[in-house]
């Protein structure tokens, strides 16, 4: 077991004006939510607005022993989600704060959206989808970059109670149309493109590539909405030459049969659609995530639960006040955005920052100038992209003043802690809470963390249960362990926020999440827990390795890789060895400067036997001038498997940010130097 990590303690000008503002209060507040969550959630309800409120308790069978798995909270009540989000605090008078404020790619692009003005453009874009024939239970595909109308298009769907499933603006057409016919969904809603950088997404031709493909699969959508968000550019970027004055579809292919412009369908829609009343189990939303075999799931969260799962998480996790202005770096087309950008702030009222760019862009000060620019006082972004500004130093970061800052959040992927510490250190000034949030699409939330005015805080570690979540780590036997330990995390009880089923498939929902360990949530990540109680997450256990018997998660290699002042990220795979079972396949991208030699591959070596132990010694070590990522920063790790045992077949790399670095690593492959033996 590894030795206790120093406590970073709270801020006490956070812990001041704190929500919860001690380890004790939290204590007494997260028993209460263990031991009678139904008067726990139910007092949390009270402060949303319910057409009808039932008295019915929660109830669940997470043991697919005692037959179906099952569960539910508050069914029988009846809410609409869009309601709680908008016309509640129109109602209050808030009607006149800012939900958002838009930043484009281009710095010189922005502008903002009240809670008032959001409102009129949901209830006229439910108009539209109304006319069209949309209606409660119908599914609409949204593919859109980060831009206002994402945010109406998915309210619009909350409102009349059709279930939105968003699909990330950085998938391929056979992605989207793998999705559209997975849902049936009756329309799909994109633009015309999207500049990221100087890179332009031409998103209307891939949705027409996603709408050939289903109509070679015999499915027919009913329309494609489409956003006129940056056809000028297009047309004057377009290398052909296309004049100043030319039509507005130059740019772009159109479908008279099938093609809308967004526009035209919201010129003269009536300003007001009054909301369906939705039964707190009816679903809300479908969101597609990455499956062991690769098809995509299609995890399905309902209204009343995710709607509470949602606000809470937000209010407490990010310690949200009324005069908070809050910035998510995520896209909307993954969890983060649908619950920490969209639904978990509107929900408390918060003013956010929209943001349509890249870190990087025009350089590597872009969320420091935005962080000042609107007095960004909650942070919210992933390790990699820590990582990543890591490597232009602390110049790009201190030309800024960032004194509105106060809680700094990361998301998707344990955070090292070296990264935790320049978050702390150079982004924070020291000053700052962090919350290093566990959590998954599947759970609608943040399921570990630490609270900003009350727990002490440890770099690297998730923290702590939040309320109502009863982790347990078992072993391959499917025992509890209890105490210091390590193994596979799972979760005892159910929660508000937990995805009821997948889309068309419960039979799957069960195979993945409660048959691996039966009577529990399986999240499928290898987790530790330390003297203090505090969690550290591994990797996922297909990225957990097995070494001469000794289970690894590459989180622990990767992170001690990195500790090397040479080494600013790092990935880690397993390949079939002989003798250990599986061998380690490390990847490196070094500082500026940095050159890739036998010695430093042997330091870096020392570095992990040192750190982690000498049984996860690397095997071999190759420099990477980039890893593999999709847009949202998740290294694609079956991409590495291949390049590490020297394949040529990579699989689709299409939704990667930068599919060249596939072939710069394939290239570098001879060059790895194996270390195993040195």
């Amino acid at each position: 077991m590894a030795a206790e990590a120093a406590f970073y303690p709270p801020n006490p000008a956070v812990t001041e004006r704190a929500h919860v503002k001690s380890n004790e209060e939290y204590k007494e507040m997260y028993q209460r939510s263990i031991d009678d969550p139904d008067s726990f959630w139910s007092d949390i309800a009270d402060g949303f607005y319910w057409k009808q409120r039932s008295t019915n308790k929660h109830s669940e069978n997470l043991d697919v022993r005692n037959g179906r798995v099952e569960v539910e909270w508050m069914k029988g009540s009846s809410t609409n989600i869009c309601y709680n989000v908008l016309d509640r605090h129109v109602k209050s008078g808030s009607g006149s704060k800012v939900a958002f404020f838009w930043e484009g790619n281009d710095p010189a692009d922005s502008s903002k959206i009240t809670y008032e003005e959001l409102l009129k453009e949901v209830c006229k874009f439910s108009n539209v989808l109304k006319g069209k024939g949309v209606k409660r239970g119908d599914r609409v595909a949204i593919y859109l970059p980060m831009i206002v109308e994402l945010v109406i298009a998915m309210l619009a769907c909350a409102r009349l109670g059709a279930v939105h499933s968003i699909v990330f603006s950085g998938f391929s057409s056979d992605s989207l149309a793998e999705r559209i016919l997975d849902s049936q969904a009756k329309i799909l809603i994109t633009s015309d493109g999207v500049y990221r950088g100087d890179k332009l997404i031409p998103l209307k031709d891939i949705a027409d590539g996603a709408v050939e493909i289903c109509q070679k699969a015999n499915f027919e959508l009913k329309h494609c909405v489409v956003v006129r968000h940056c056809i000028e550019r297009m047309n004057k970027d377009r290398t052909n030459g296309v004049a100043n004055g030319a039509s507005s579809t130059d740019a772009i292919k159109w479908n008279q049969s099938l093609d809308l412009w967004w526009h035209d369908l919201m010129d003269g829609a009536d300003e007001w659609c009054e909301p369906e009343w939705l039964d707190a189990e009816d679903p809300l939303f479908m969101l597609y995530t990455s499956g062991s075999t690769g098809r995509p799931k299609g995890v399905l969260h309902t209204c009343g639960g995710y709607m509470l799962w949602a606000a809470t998480t937000f209010k407490y996790s990010f310690d949200y006040h009324e005069d908070d202005v809050y910035f998510c770096t995520a896209d909307i087309g993954w969890i983060t955005g649908h619950s920490y950008i969209t639904y978990g702030p509107l929900a408390n009222g918060a003013t956010s920052v929209l943001f349509e760019g890249v870190p990087t862009f025009p350089d590597a000060s872009r969320y420091w100038a935005i962080v000042d620019k609107y007095n960004v006082s909650k942070f919210y972004t992933a390790p990699t992209a820590v990582r990543a500004l890591m490597t232009f130093g602390t110049e790009p970061v201190k030309k800024y003043k960032r004194t509105s800052l106060q809680v700094l959040g990361t998301v998707g992927e344990p955070i090292n802690p070296e990264a935790w510490l320049f978050y702390y250190n150079v982004i924070g000034d020291g000053r700052c809470s962090i919350a290093d949030t566990w959590w998954q699409t599947e759970t609608g939330g943040h399921m570990i963390t630490t609270l900003p005015g009350a727990t002490p805080m440890k770099p690297g570690a998730a923290g702590l249960p939040f309320f109502g979540i009863k982790p347990v780590i078992v072993n391959d036997k499917n025992e509890e362990l209890h105490g210091p330990c390590e193994g596979y995390l799972c979760i005892k009880q159910s929660w508000p926020g937990i995805m009821r089923t997948l889309f068309g498939n419960h039979e799957r929902y069960e195979d993945v999440y409660f048959k691996p360990f039966p009577g529990y949530y399986y999240s499928g990540d290898g987790c530790r827990r330390d003297e203090s109680g505090y969690y550290w997450l591994t990797g996922r256990s297909d990225d957990v390795l097995n070494v001469s018997g000794h289970r690894i998660g590459t989180a622990e290699i990767e992170s001690a890789l990195v500790e090397h002042d040479s080494v600013c990220e790092a990935a880690v795979v397993g390949m079939d060895h002989e003798l250990k079972g599986q061998a380690l396949f490390c990847f490196v991208t070094l500082a500026a400067g940095i050159d890739f030699t036998s010695e430093l591959a042997g330091q870096l070596k020392q570095q992990v036997r040192r750190k982690v132990g000498p049984f996860a010694s690397p095997d071999y070590i190759q420099e990477a001038p980039g890893l593999p990522k999709t847009r949202s920063g998740k290294i694609m790790r079956r991409i590495l498997r291949k390049l590490a045992i020297g394949s040529d077949d990579h699989g689709d790399i299409s939704t990667l940010a930068d599919p060249a670095v596939v072939a710069q690593l394939s290239k570098g492959r001879s060059l790895a130097i194996r270390v195993a033996a040195s």
